[in-house]
């Protein structure tokens, strides 16, 4: 299984160590999005950054939903099927299948950014200083990530 991780909440005041984790992450701005396995190293980055983030674990849909609307090359271009030509992979939902699953990390993937950018939720967040248990929208959500990216989303979600 893979995790897809938003930031939620910005950079003033930020403790060094939970900033440098935030760029190890490639989570460098608020409402970004990356998609990463699920293992022990995630899991430690992911209790140090707790509070300025949500997670959950994101299905095949919504991966293919974010590589076909929010999917970027390096020339910050549209993610199409003649970059997918350049991969071993030959159609967009077999690319979602292989990083959902967490065989295939987006890093190795070739012209693809790992990181997605994304818009601020229709209807907002669920308060930004509170966890998902409390009624807020940090820490960890489980299957919900699905639905919070596709308020994201401003293609056809």
């Amino acid at each position: 299984m893979s995790w897809a991780i938003v930031r939620v909440r910005g950079s003033v005041n930020v403790m060094p160590k939970i900033k440098k984790t935030m760029s190890i992450m490639r989570l460098n701005n608020v409402n970004h999005c990356v998609i990463v396995p699920e293992n022990d190293v995630y899991k430690g980055m992911l209790n140090i950054i707790k509070d300025y983030v949500t997670w959950g674990e994101v299905d095949v849909d919504t991966t293919q939903l974010m590589l076909e609307s929010s999917g970027k090359t390096s020339g910050n271009k549209s993610y199409t099927k003649t970059e997918l030509k350049e991969s071993s992979f030959k159609t967009i939902k077999a690319l979602a299948k292989s990083i959902t699953e967490g065989k295939t990390v987006m890093r190795d993937v070739p012209a693809l950014k790992p990181l997605f950018r994304l818009h601020p939720p229709r209807k907002g967040y669920e308060g930004i200083k509170r966890s998902f248990k409390e009624g807020g929208a940090l820490g960890y959500r489980g299957d919900k990530i699905n639905t919070l990216i596709r308020r994201m989303q401003y293609a056809k979600a």
